[in-house]
C-alpha cells in the first residue's frame, strides 16, 4: 500500500502542473496501475517503478532534468510482452500519447519517448548525463547483492515462463554474456559504486545456465 500512494503522489505531483483535467490524470495513472499490475509481471511491475523513482529522487542533485527522467520511469515497461521485440518503442508511444494531451512541451515529449526507447540497447548519447543515469538506474538490479540479484533472476525466469528451459537458457545467456561486453554501468559513479558486483552477479547466473 505504501508503495502504491508513493507511486500515485509522484504521479499527481509530476502531471498537475501540465495537465489541469483530474480525470485524464487519474485515468491514465489506472492505466499505469492495471499494466504493471499484470499478473505475469513479476519483475516489471510497480516495485520496480518506485524503485527507480526512489533512485531518482536518491540522485536528485545531479539531475538537470528531472521531469524527464520521472516520465520516462513511469513509461518505460509500460507495454512488456515477451513474446514480442517492440515492448520499448510501444512504451514511448503510449508516453507520447499522454503528454501530448498535456501541455508538456513537444521537444520534451519526444526527449522522454528517446530515453524510453534507449532501454531497449540501454545506449544513447554519451553527452546526456540525465540519460546516462536514467539507464544506469534502470540497471542497478545487476549490481545489488548477491541474494537479491538471484531473486531477480528467478523474477525474469518467472516472466519467460512460457518458455522451456532448452529456449529460454541460450536466450538468456546471450543477454548476459552482452553484458559483460562491455561496462554494465554507463555513468561513472555507479561504475565505481556496483560494476564490479554486478559482473560477478552476471557471471554467477551464467554458470547456472
Amino acid at each position: 500500500m505504501e508503495t502504491f500512494d508513493t507511486l500515485k503522489a509522484s504521479w499527481i505531483k509530476l502531471a498537475t502542473p501540465y495537465c489541469t483535467n483530474e480525470a485524464l490524470i487519474q485515468q491514465e495513472f489506472d492505466q499505469l496501475v492495471k499494466a504493471y499490475g499484470s499478473t505475469n509481471r513479476h519483475y516489471h511491475n510497480l516495485r520496480h517503478i518506485y524503485t527507480l523513482l526512489q533512485l531518482q529522487e536518491q540522485y536528485a542533485h545531479m539531475i538537470r532534468r528531472p521531469e524527464i527522467i520521472q516520465w520516462a520511469i513511469f513509461f518505460h515497461d509500460v507495454v512488456y510482452n515477451v513474446l514480442k521485440g517492440d515492448n520499448e518503442e510501444k512504451s514511448a508511444l503510449a508516453a507520447g500519447k499522454f503528454l501530448e494531451q498535456t501541455n508538456f512541451p513537444p521537444a520534451d515529449t519526444k526527449l522522454v519517448m528517446d530515453y524510453i526507447r534507449a532501454t531497449k540497447s540501454h545506449s544513447g548519447n554519451d553527452e546526456d548525463g540525465d540519460l546516462a543515469l536514467f539507464l544506469d538506474f534502470d540497471m542497478a538490479i545487476l549490481g545489488s547483492p548477491a541474494a537479491a540479484y538471484r531473486k531477480y533472476a528467478q523474477q525474469i525466469r518467472k516472466e519467460y515462463s512460457i518458455y522451456p528451459e532448452l529456449v529460454y537458457n541460450p536466450g538468456r545467456r546471450k543477454v548476459l554474456t552482452h553484458f559483460l561486453q562491455s561496462p554494465v554501468f554507463r555513468t561513472t559513479l555507479f561504475r565505481e559504486l556496483y560494476e564490479t558486483q554486478a559482473r560477478q552477479n552476471i557471471q554467477e547466473e551464467l554458470d547456472t545456465l
